[in-house]
């Protein structure tokens, strides 16, 4: 606190000033003149009773003429009207104290107070561009960023808080603006795919305005600003696209091999609009059972399907882009594979009753039941009765009870061990199925000794027993012999084995080396029985396929079919379905040659401008083919040169 001490009649005195408050005050910006900002206030030693020696008067030697002090009470206050914050924040304020009531020798003292003029929403915000342009590219993902907008704003603080807002253009739907309350920026993000085949720019109108408003401020207005936003939407190779984007189709499970069961169609959105090509992703699908064509996405099955082994096939199907082998889209297809009647029924275990000697005619000695694996639409029903062969039998007899059950009862009495122990009963289960489909089971009925009530006492014969019996002695003898011509046959059997053995060479001599010689030759041109080539030749004469055969050592290759085949070389539903009712032959065939290799077909088609490629039938072409260069080849080709028919030179005369 500065201190002055001048000399004079008072004597040494001391007048000290403090302001009221704080050291450094703060004053809103813009406020009228008159507004209070601080007191100061000074002391002085002196006693007051004494003339003016401690009448204190202030005054400023600083400050003006931004600011005043009342020179009686030492309050400061504005004397400038609408002091703007941005134009000067901070100001420097002296003041003095002098007592003496101000007059000529009176001592002083001086303070300083610094002032800072506090904001307010005083400046509407407004951007420094009113036109943007942008880019993006059509794969970006929804929610990321495009582009960032700034309105700026001199106020600070609250008063620069910022919010924006898309209010027109036609990207209202695809872009939405968020604002970052760090920076008060504003962050237009994708709000839903986009695609440059479809709109390939957009124009929106953002608005920027402060949410806290003043309002005797607001003539100082509008407190917003618009810009315009040009973004340009940029193509990017895209994947192929299926539509619709899933599948589903019931298939019965007696469709034959090669039959379509839905056709797959895909198309590239780019403006280019490259050629397709269709394949299976073989993880969905490890059984093999279906194939698609690889130009028309027809759907075709490639093995026999069973119901009862896989109800429910849920495979994907890729389309790929020839251009572009690494654009690939997919799409799910679930196949049901729908009931026809194939299963007979039959009984779910063995069955095993027993009647009792006892028994009288119409006793029920068993009910049985069947099942089947079969699941109509319109629920299971079996019907009972005896086989054909068994239709008269004087036994038993079966009682359908119309449940899928059926009752076995007797039909006499007067069963006996003696004569017969077991009773084989066959019984005929027929389905209500399309076609009828039946099976025959056989009951197992044992004749059994009971009390008067029905409970089983036994059901074993007596046994007869012989009336001579071995010796323990005789025993021993026996089994003795048997020990000694099992040791009697070990020894034949290692005789012949050591024979046999080969010589073993030392070590010196060993050889390591060893060749091995197949003189097993290929089928060559004349093997047709794996493939009907000749059909394949003109699939218009293809016949039927034969009952499938066994064979498991090799898996159809249909996808390695080149996708570089043009689109004009169409191949039709009959050909793809004699390729694979040969193809599914032979995968089944173990003793078909060749046993490892990879068949691939690819009918031309009338008219294809390939021709072929095929020497089968070249004997009967118009143009015979000379060989007679195989002559000038020596000696060793002389067999195949008479093969061939290859003219020889003249022979000679000697």
């Amino acid at each position: 606190m500065p201190e002055m001490s001048p000399v004079g009649k008072a004597g040494r005195t001391m007048l000290e000033m403090s302001p009221v408050g704080k050291a450094g005050s703060t004053d809103l910006e813009m406020s009228p003149v008159g507004t209070s900002v601080i007191r100061v206030t000074a002391t002085d030693a002196d006693d007051p009773t004494y003339g003016n020696s401690a009448r204190v008067v202030y005054s400023i030697l600083q400050g003006q003429p931004y600011f005043s002090v009342d020179s009686k009470t030492g309050v400061i206050r504005t004397a400038l009207m609408n002091m703007d914050r941005e134009a000067k924040e901070n100001y420097e304020v002296i003041v003095q104290a002098k007592d003496m009531g101000g007059q000529l020798g009176g001592l002083a003292g001086t303070t300083t107070v610094n002032i800072t003029l506090s904001d307010v929403n005083d400046n509407p915000p407004r951007f420094p561009q009113k036109h943007y342009q942008m880019s993006v590219l059509e794969s970006a993902p929804v929610s990321s960023t495009v582009g960032r907008v700034f309105a700026k704003d001199l106020d600070e603080g609250i008063n620069a808080e910022m919010k924006y807002t898309i209010v027109d253009g036609d990207g209202a739907d695809a872009f939405d603006i968020n604002t970052d309350p760090n920076f008060q920026v504003g962050i237009i993000t994708v709000k839903k795919p986009l695609s440059f085949e479809r709109k390939k720019s957009y124009t929106l109108k953002v608005e920027g305005a402060n949410p806290h408003l003043e309002m005797r401020f607001l003539n100082l207005g509008p407190f917003q600003d618009t810009t315009t936003v040009h973004i340009s939407v940029e193509d990017v190779d895209e994947p192929p696209v299926f539509d619709p984007g899933f599948y589903f189709v019931e298939v019965p499970e007696d469709v034959a091999i090669g039959t379509t069961i839905q056709i797959v169609s895909a198309k590239d959105p780019d403006v280019t609009n490259n050629s397709i090509r269709y394949s299976i992703d073989r993880s969905s699908d490890p059984g093999r059972f279906f194939y698609v064509d690889i130009t028309t996405g027809a759907l075709m099955t490639a093995r026999p399907l069973d119901r009862e082994e896989f109800s429910w096939h849920n495979i994907t199907v890729l389309a790929m882009e020839m251009n572009n082998p690494s654009q690939v889209g997919s799409v799910p297809v679930t196949i049901k594979v729908l009931d026809v009647n194939d299963n007979a029924p039959e009984f779910p275990r063995f069955y095993e009753a027993f009647v009792c000697e006892n028994a009288k005619a119409g006793q029920l000695i068993q009910t049985v039941s069947a099942v089947d694996q079969d699941d109509p639409r319109s629920g299971q029903h079996f019907y009972y009765s005896l086989a054909p062969e068994a239709a008269n039998n004087p036994n038993f007899t079966v009682r359908d009870n119309q449940d899928n059950t059926a009752r076995i009862l007797t039909r006499r009495s007067g069963f006996r061990q003696q004569d017969q122990s077991v009773f084989y009963l066959p019984i005929l289960i027929s389905d209500g199925g399309q076609p009828v489909l039946s099976s025959t089971g056989t009951l197992t009925i044992q004749v059994c000794g009971c009390d008067d009530e029905g409970h089983v006492l036994s059901c074993s014969p007596e046994a007869y027993m012989l009336p001579v019996s071995l010796s323990r002695g005789a025993l021993i003898a026996i089994l003795a012999c048997v020990f000694v011509l099992l040791v009697l046959v070990l020894l034949i059997l290692s005789l012949r084995r050591h024979r046999k053995q080969p010589y073993i060479l030392d070590d010196e001599e060993n050889i390591h080396e060893n060749i091995v010689r197949y003189d097993d030759e290929g089928g060559g041109e004349e093997d047709t029985e794996a493939f009907d080539i000749a059909a394949m030749w003109n699939p218009r004469e293809a016949q039927a396929a034969g009952a499938p055969k066994t064979r498991q050592d090799m898996l159809p290759e249909i996808e390695s079919l080149s996708r570089y085949v043009p689109q004009t070389c169409a191949v039709s539903s009959t050909v793809h379905s004699y390729v694979l009712a040969k193809l599914y032959e032979a995968d089944m065939d173990l003793w078909a040659p060749p046993f490892d290799s990879l068949q691939t077909y690819m009918f031309e088609g009338d008219g294809s401008v390939a021709g072929s490629l095929s020497s089968l039938q070249s004997a009967t072409s118009d143009s015979e083919q000379s060989f007679d260069f195989l002559t000038d080849w020596g000696p060793r080709f002389r067999k195949l040169a008479e093969l061939y028919g290859a003219s020889e030179g003249p022979a000679p005369l000697w």
